[in-house]
């Protein structure tokens, strides 16, 4: 039996309404959980990247791949495991003043995670925590006890460690698309 695994998947894409949608679509039918999602400009103009996390198997992950693939505005798909890739997340919690200055611990929480006050008022204040998910549920763990107000986690970002040949790819289409216009 095929193991589970966690995959990043990256699909660079045209940013049209509805796409998103029709990608979580293709992993409802399926009955799979997407853990987190990015969506952003990439490194190519005019391509827009959508980061996904699951956990499948990874003969699910190949055709789900295809399946995306087959969306007219996806340009190109991928999956990668957590070896493959350097990855993180950003967290910001938000917490009443007083503890800041009357908490010593609450300094050191903030120390030990290399964490960033982002801002300070007389009502609270707002740490920025980036790392992986587990080094942010550690923190979440540690200041719950002392009222957490606000909390919020992004979705995985990630680069792989090998290079991702997409930049040649676009070029290579681009070509044929001028071609074929020439025609």
């Amino acid at each position: 039996m095929e193991t589970i695994k966690t995959f990043t998947v990256s699909m660079y894409t045209e940013n049209n309404i509805g796409l998103l949608n029709r990608i979580s679509a293709i992993f409802q039918r399926r009955h799979i959980n997407i853990e987190s999602i990015a969506a952003s400009e990439s490194e190519i103009e005019d391509v827009f990247r959508i980061t996904m996390v699951v956990h499948i198997t990874e003969t699910a992950m190949k055709k789900i791949i295809g399946q995306i693939e087959r969306q007219i505005e996806v340009i190109k798909a991928y999956y990668h495991t957590d070896e493959e890739t350097i990855f993180m997340e950003s967290a910001m919690f938000k917490m009443r003043s007083d503890l800041l200055f009357e908490e010593r611990q609450i300094q050191n929480i903030i120390k030990e995670s290399n964490a960033r006050i982002v801002t300070v008022n007389r009502a609270f204040f707002v740490l920025e925590k980036s790392g992986r998910r587990s080094e942010i549920a550690l923190m979440y763990r540690e200041l719950k006890p002392y009222g957490i107000m606000q909390f919020v986690r992004s979705g995985r970002i990630a680069v792989t460690k090998s290079e991702m040949p997409i930049s040649s790819l676009l070029g290579e289409i681009a070509g044929q698309k001028e071609v074929a216009f020439q025609q």
